[in-house]
């Protein structure tokens, strides 16, 4: 009877042994897989760096214009036109020449107490500035067939005839007379003497009369002419 129940205990240690290996053998599976797990770092990514900012680039500064010579020889014409003289700068002829050198200047008086003003460029040969009430003109010698002394501003529209005993100023645009019976001392002497002989050219050049004589029973001496 001890003989049966041993050989029933040891039959049921004997499964109960069985039984418990996949269970050990799964328990020692988990350990060495935990191991295994703790020896893994988890690798942690390092947060990205943020993109660089790109400014955007600053406007270039316009280069400054190179002004060449010849463009500023082009605006310096240009201001010379606009101030009436551009075609005063042009060479003489010696026509033209001949014609300045036979033109009354200075301050002549001319009818109700106007008065005009000529003077030459000493600069521009055979070109004169005309100053006067509310006009200033740049003249230059016009030849004529008349033989009268013609000066013109062709900008302005003005012309300055001069005769043999007097001178106007004339604006051809506005179509006016703005002086007249201007005389200068030699032409004022051509004004006397053509009272005297009026059948004198008008349109003929001046000529330089000689100072009037004086009776010889006169004790006053004559003025010499310098």
């Amino acid at each position: 009877m001890k003989t049966h129940q041993n050989t029933t205990l040891a039959a049921a240690l004997a499964l109960a042994a069985l039984l418990a290996i996949p269970t050990w053998a799964q328990a020692q599976a988990g350990t060495k897989n935990d191991k295994a797990a703790a020896k893994i770092k988890p690798t942690v990514k390092k947060a990205e760096k943020p993109a660089a900012v790109v400014k955007p680039a600053a406007k270039a500064k316009p280069e400054k214009p190179v002004v060449s010579a010849e463009r500023t020889n082009l605006k310096s014409a240009a201001k010379n036109v606009a101030a009436g003289i551009g075609a005063a700068e042009a060479a003489m002829t010696p026509a033209e020449l001949a014609i300045a050198e036979r033109v009354e200047v200075g301050k002549m008086p001319c009818e109700l107490g106007a008065s005009v003003t000529l003077t030459a460029d000493t600069k521009n040969p055979g070109y004169f500035d005309m100053q006067g009430k509310n006009f200033n003109y740049r003249m230059f010698p016009v030849a004529t067939s008349t033989g009268a002394i013609r000066l013109e501003d062709q900008k302005a529209g003005a012309v300055w005839l001069q005769l043999a005993n007097k001178s106007m100023l004339m604006n051809q645009k506005l179509g006016i007379r703005l002086a007249d019976d201007c005389v200068s001392p030699a032409q004022m002497m051509v004004a006397q003497n053509m009272k005297l002989n009026p059948q004198d050219n008008i349109l003929e050049p001046l000529k330089r009369l000689p100072p009037p004589s004086l009776p010889s029973d006169s004790n006053i001496t004559p003025a010499v002419a310098k």
